[in-house]
């Protein structure tokens, strides 16, 4: 069963960078975007970014060009770089492989924390 492979997050301090990537480890067919949402407790998952199928990249509202998407469509990785992070980042980060038709993919989530 193809998976997501999340890599990266952690600690850091208020106006630290980190970054996070992702990839698959098998072929995914009918994809329609890949990226990463986040979480806070008790909260549904919100967007940060994703590069759509096109390679077109949308960002959350929140994000103000404090983080930056890329990534290869061709071999489905995406990374992300964080900057200017500030405590109400701290949440936790999912890889998501959205297709259509088909069920979205999660990984397993990163936990992102800034604190001093």
């Amino acid at each position: 069963q193809v998976q997501l492979l999340e890599a990266g997050g952690g600690l850091v301090q208020p106006g630290g960078s980190l970054s996070l990537s992702c990839a698959t480890n098998g072929r995914v067919d009918s994809k329609y975007s890949m990226g990463w949402f986040r979480q806070f407790p008790g909260r549904e998952r919100d967007l940060v970014a994703r590069m759509m199928s096109d390679g077109s990249v949308e960002y959350g509202d929140f994000v103000e060009d404090r983080f930056t998407l890329f990534g290869d469509n061709a071999r489905d990785m995406v990374f992300l770089q964080m900057r200017r992070l500030g405590p109400e980042d701290t949440a936790v980060y999912y890889c998501a492989l959205e297709r259509i038709p088909g069920a979205p993919m999660w990984g397993q989530g990163a936990q992102v924390t800034v604190d001093s």
